[in-house]
């Protein structure tokens, strides 16, 4: 018995236990349905039982079924990092608003305003641009210019329709031209943008430029930039 108390001892004198008291704790969660034709949430939400027990709670109502493609999950996530308006010719146009806005950590939109001075706008053209930043600034041979009025109607080019549906929810250029008022893009959110890079135009990470100059009579008129990264 004494050679067993002697060896216990040994033993636990060896021994170091080590206590780590850090946690994680649920502080929020958000579910949203990008197409309410195909799904709808009847419920999301984070409940306390006591100070330290949560859990979440999430019940997806799929309203067209049966579905016969597996379900992939992207987490990775668009966010804005810069946007840049300019009036070129100030006789023509100017900028009356151009801003990102972040409601919270997670949620950030843009908006921006233009005033026409010389209306009404029966042709425009634009010069698009898309780039991933590297060293310097290299296109991803994505840059050319196209007919304004075209491309609101509905232009062939998938890239140009592409670029135009991820604004266009969210903006008054929704009509033929000829335009006679100001142009508005208010609170295009960050998530809308993920949709479209992520089901529509797969892309590498990384951070990117998209860069608009527009025209009027072959004549530069405005310039919109906006600065993104994909993660």
């Amino acid at each position: 018995n004494v050679r067993c108390i002697q060896l216990i001892t040994k033993i636990l004198e060896k021994l170091y236990l080590k206590v780590d008291c850090r946690r994680l704790d649920l502080t929020n969660i958000k579910c949203t349905t990008f197409d309410k034709t195909f799904s709808d949430f009847e419920y999301c939400y984070l409940k306390a039982v006591n100070r330290t027990s949560k859990y979440i709670s999430i019940k997806v109502l799929l309203l067209k079924t049966p579905i016969h493609h597996v379900l992939k999950v992207d987490c990775r996530r668009v966010e804005f990092t810069n946007i840049r308006c300019a009036s070129i010719d100030k006789k023509f146009c100017g900028v009356d608003y151009c801003h990102i806005k972040a409601e919270n950590r997670t949620y950030k939109h843009i908006s921006l305003k233009v005033n026409l001075f010389k209306v009404p706008v029966r042709q425009f053209q634009v010069n698009l641009a898309f780039y991933k930043r590297s060293n310097g600034q290299s296109p991803l041979n994505y840059n050319f210019t196209v007919d304004g009025c075209k491309m609101i109607v509905g232009d062939r080019n998938p890239f140009v329709a592409f670029l135009f549906n991820s604004f266009k929810p969210y903006s008054n250029i929704n009509h033929s031209c000829p335009y006679d008022h100001e142009i508005i893009v208010e609170k295009l959110p960050t998530h809308f943008i993920h949709t479209k890079f992520s089901s529509v135009w797969p892309i590498p990470e990384g951070d990117y430029v998209f860069s608009s100059y527009w025209y009027t009579s072959n004549v530069k008129r405005a310039y919109v930039g906006v600065h993104l990264s994909y993660t």
